[in-house]
């Protein structure tokens, strides 16, 4: 894990809770994040006006449910294909540098819905098939992290898309409370390489090996995983294996700390990219309207947290 430096030479990462050398930093900071943790669905949700212009009080809502868990729903009563409502309000938390990954719309947030034809239909975002847990941006090299993400749903499907999502520092506490070395295995350079994306004419994206759990530049805990199998290669090692295999245990239960939701018109996610999946969902044939979703990748996470 990559360790930073005060400016005295002193790393930083010596008293970091994240450091498996550190046990009382850890269980200081494992007993201040679970004393009050949601505990329901209802604790992440905030009401609002408008998404593009948060009150005070909005803001601090949801940021403090993001402080807390790491992400926060917000309900709205705002309607209509409009982008600014994700990008004025990633900016309300100082997220703004975008990732214009391959499928985004040329202002780089993407619109989520079925495709049809194109790039797009290859692969499964853009189709109604179910998507396995995982952090977005997982495929990208380490120096363009996917940090923040933002959702907004502007049409929600006739039945399904509903996305489970679980705090990344919650599946950290829940590996090392169960085995150190699993956090450790996890954490090695190697752990998870994803093979490169190649068409019938050109390699879109090298092989990218990194680890699963590492540190931001300021010390935050992230992540990138994906439960795929087949667009993945884990380590061979028995502990990484074994840690592989509890994590997945852990995601297919049904976990107390695993919260499930179906954003519905004018309701979004906010969040330092937690895991999360998406069950499959149908459109609606009578109104001939698809489920359309507005997301948003930044390099940032939500300032504050």
């Amino acid at each position: 894990m990559t360790q930073q430096t005060d400016g005295t030479g002193k790393s930083q990462f010596n008293n970091s809770p994240f450091n498996l050398d550190n046990d009382s930093a850890y269980q200081a900071w494992r007993a201040y994040k679970l004393e009050n943790y949601p505990s329901e669905l209802s604790d992440l949700v905030i009401e609002i006006n408008d998404p593009r212009q948060l009150s005070r009080a909005e803001h601090e809502a949801i940021l403090a449910r993001c402080q807390a868990a790491n992400m926060a729903i917000y309900a709205s009563s705002v309607k209509g294909e409009d982008k600014a409502i994700v990008r004025e309000l990633g900016k309300q938390f100082d997220l703004n540098q975008l990732d214009s990954n391959m499928c985004a719309d040329d202002d780089g947030i993407t619109s989520l819905t079925v495709a049809e034809k194109g790039m797009r239909q290859t692969y499964i975002p853009y189709t109604n098939r179910p998507i396995h847990w995982h952090t977005d941006g997982y495929y990208n090299s380490l120096d363009k992290q996917i940090y923040g993400l933002l959702l907004h749903c502007v049409r929600s499907a006739s039945e399904g898309g509903k996305n489970a999502l679980l705090d990344h520092e919650i599946a950290y506490i829940m590996l090392r409370d169960e085995n150190p070395d699993y956090v450790r295995a996890l954490m090695q350079p190697d752990a998870m390489c994803i093979p490169p994306n190649v068409t019938k004419v050109e390699e879109i994206r090298p092989t990218r090996c990194g680890p699963v759990f590492l540190l931001t530049p300021a010390g935050k805990l992230h992540m990138r995983y994906t439960k795929r199998t087949r667009s993945i290669t884990w380590k061979p090692d028995k502990m990484t294996q074994a840690a592989v295999q509890f994590l997945e245990n852990l995601l297919d239960n049904d976990s107390p700390y695993i919260f499930r939701a179906t954003l519905q018109t004018g309701q979004g996610l906010i969040c330092n990219n937690v895991l999360h999946d998406r069950s499959g969902f149908t459109d609606s044939t009578e109104t001939n309207q698809q489920r359309l979703l507005y997301r948003a990748r930044y390099y940032q996470r939500i300032a504050g947290t």
